[in-house]
């Protein structure tokens, strides 16, 4: 079936723009009292940007010479390393690869290996990209449910739109709306063929390779917070089960975030999976060896994008200056996607969600200024409710706001960092012919994974990686049109 792919896309397109945006489950952690305050955002105090030096745990290496399994790769390194006596068809065998694959896959022209020489060991889902991969038979797909390779093609595609500037938000390989209308978008866009083969060829073309390697570093531990002590299960009597393992590291109430000086990623895992866009939950997915905490040093196999570096985002300078040869305008469509435009050429679509229910602009609107590192501020002051007085028989058109009065005389922040609700980057906007700051504008997102689904504070809500290509994107005066 020759557009197979076409038909899914299109499918998967018309379900995000006929079915009603799901509204918000629940409330991000630490926040239950906080979304019911006003809040306003406020720049940061100094130019500094991340937690104090201090000692982190490095990876152990394992010494030369140690005696072992050498049969098998390196559990953390996905990498094998020819010992004597080796024979590539063997080597094959004990990965579960024919050698086809092992050649492909290591770019190797002949059967001969050297002692020392190391070979990478693919994924499943880079297997299943290999051209030596069998594929399933056409009957053998359509009598089972959506197969690996369409897992794999998702993932595939996720990165290749990541890295063309169409966020489908955290990669994964699992389909959803929200993949199929920006799939869409981009083939509209840029008149790509909807036809299967011809997608994902083009994909494979510009990403040869789908994963990269990523080795922690000593000084990313600058973004991580230091684990918090795991409670131990307890048996019945309430003694500690030595066998049992820890239970999860609870979120950060509200008053620890206001206590600490910088909201900082709260694992390894976070770190690396925002660096690279990428859902926590696959991450731990591909690298299934690594431990709760990973140490300096670690390697992680993550989606080959471009990654998005913490560490290098100025306190000032993040916005363009207006360019009036290749005027940019933006248009946010029902509050799911802001999709972005160069001289009326669609150039990059970001997801985008809204802290509350009901948040939402009408008409054109304007981008103001960029506010890198952002605080948030409150008095503890509930949000405005305007007062229906209504009857079986009247509606009052014009609601009386309920006067209230702020709990503190000063206020409370938020401070800055990669889990501050606002994220790393906020945007101001106005209404047309306006110049004074909404009260909620663009903004990151500390739970990327679930911006479209969790209540917070804010206004509208990107992924960190895609509120910082908007806030380089966008000069002041950009026109931003909503759209249902």
């Amino acid at each position: 079936m020759p557009h197979r792919f076409a038909i899914f896309s299109t499918a998967i397109f018309l379900l995000a723009t006929a079915c009603p945006r799901a509204h918000a489950q629940g409330v991000e952690p630490g926040l239950e009292r906080a979304v019911k305050w006003k809040w306003n955002v406020a720049p940061p105090t100094s130019a500094s940007w991340g937690l104090p030096p201090r000692e982190v745990p490095v990876l152990q290496q394992r010494p030369a010479g140690q005696s072992g399994n050498t049969a098998a790769p390196q559990p953390d390194q996905n990498i094998y390393t020819v010992k004597k006596g080796d024979v590539l068809i063997h080597i094959a065998k004990r990965l579960k690869l024919s050698v086809a694959q092992l050649k492909e896959f290591n770019a190797l022209e002949t059967d001969f290996l050297q002692i020392g020489q190391q070979l990478r060991i693919p994924t499943p889902e880079e297997k299943l990209l290999l051209k030596s991969t069998p594929k399933p038979s056409a009957a053998a797909a359509s009598a089972s449910e959506p197969s690996d390779i369409t897992k794999s093609e998702v993932l595939l595609l996720r990165v290749f739109l990541d890295n063309q500037g169409f966020g489908t938000g955290p990669i994964s390989d699992t389909p959803d709306p929200l993949f199929g209308k920006v799939l869409y978008l981009y083939q509209n866009a840029r008149g790509e063929t909807l036809e299967h083969a011809a997608v994902v060829q083009r994909a494979k073309e510009y990403v040869p390779d789908l994963l990269n390697t990523y080795t922690l570093r000593m000084e990313d531990f600058r973004f991580i917070a230091p684990p918090k002590a795991a409670r131990a299960v307890s048996d019945p009597v309430g003694k500690p089960d030595p066998k049992a393992k820890p239970a999860p590291t609870p979120p950060p109430t509200y008053q620890e975030m206001v206590a600490a000086d910088f909201l900082a990623y709260r694992s390894p895992w976070e770190f690396v999976a925002e660096r690279f866009h990428c859902d926590e939950a696959f991450l731990r997915k591909l690298n299934p060896s690594l431990g709760t905490q990973p140490a300096a040093g670690s390697r992680f196999r993550v989606p080959n994008v471009q990654p998005f570096e913490i560490e290098k985002i100025p306190a000032t300078g993040l916005q363009p200056a207006a360019d009036p040869a290749q005027p940019l305008t933006a248009t946010i469509s029902d509050v799911t996607t802001m999709e972005i435009f160069r001289s009326g050429r669609l150039v990059a679509v970001m997801p985008v969600g809204r802290a509350r229910p009901g948040l939402r602009g009408r008409g054109d609107w304007r981008v103001l200024d960029v506010i890198a590192h952002p605080r948030l501020a409150t008095l503890q002051e509930d949000r405005v409710v305007q007062v229906e007085k209504t009857s079986p028989f009247y509606i009052n058109p014009n609601p009386t706001p309920v006067t209230v009065r702020p709990v503190l005389a000063q206020e409370q922040y938020l401070p800055p960092g990669p889990n501050n609700p606002a994220g790393v980057v906020w945007i101001n906007l106005a209404k047309a012919g306006e110049t004074t700051p909404q009260a909620f504008g663009l903004h990151g997102s500390s739970m990327p994974a679930a911006m479209q689904t969790l209540e917070g504070i804010g206004g509208f809500r990107l992924t960190n990686w895609d509120a910082l290509r908007a806030a380089r994107l966008l000069p002041a005066g950009t026109k931003l049109e909503w759209k249902p």
